[in-house]
């Protein structure tokens, strides 16, 4: 069964580096807005992609959203733009301790956002947590070793939280040890 997640979880890893290796062609592009800034055109497009072109027929600058499935509610979401990319990651979360250790591991590191330098301190709605990705980032950075960091920080996320969740299982169990042998003696 081990080796059957691995595999699904590769799989879902491969799917995505593919993805971001087309997506992260990203140049220098100022913003259409306000002037002489440059703005992440993933967050001030406002549904106006190229798929939905705006009132004078012309779309915009973003893509629709591509959306990569890892079965149930384990999906991530790619927003692509000229100068930045939008990753969004939801975690399946199949009880209530799951998703309470999930909230709090997603609160923890969103605090620590400015660490990560890729990290939104404000996910997505309908998401556990949003990585932006821009054009600065990529002259700064190189790019295999971008793909590789978001492709580990999600295995990393589904690792930790089920990590958590086995230290608190079995410190669970060691508490209600110790408090039903001091009845029976």
């Amino acid at each position: 069964m081990a080796g059957a997640a691995d595999r699904l979880l590769e799989s879902y890893l491969s799917c995505i580096r593919t993805t971001l290796d087309a997506a992260l062609c990203l140049r220098n592009f100022a913003s259409q807005d306000v002037e002489r800034h440059n703005k992440p055109e993933v967050e001030c497009s406002e549904g106006k992609n190229i798929a939905n072109p705006d009132a004078d027929g012309h779309g915009g600058l973003v893509l629709p959203p591509i959306v990569i499935h890892k079965g149930g509610a384990d999906k991530i979401q790619i927003e692509v733009a000229v100068n930045s990319v939008r990753v969004s990651i939801a975690v399946k979360q199949q009880d209530d301790i799951e998703k309470m250790i999930g909230r709090k591991f997603m609160q923890f590191m969103m605090r620590r956002a400015e660490s990560f330098h890729v990290l939104r301190k404000v996910p997505v709605q309908g998401y556990d947590i949003s990585l932006l990705i821009t054009n600065f980032h990529m002259e700064k950075l190189v790019k295999v070793k971008v793909i590789e960091f978001v492709c580990e920080f999600i295995s990393n996320i589904y690792s930790d939280i089920m990590e958590i969740k086995l230290a608190l299982n079995s410190r669970g169990r060691s508490v209600a040890d110790n408090y039903l042998s001091s009845f029976s003696q």
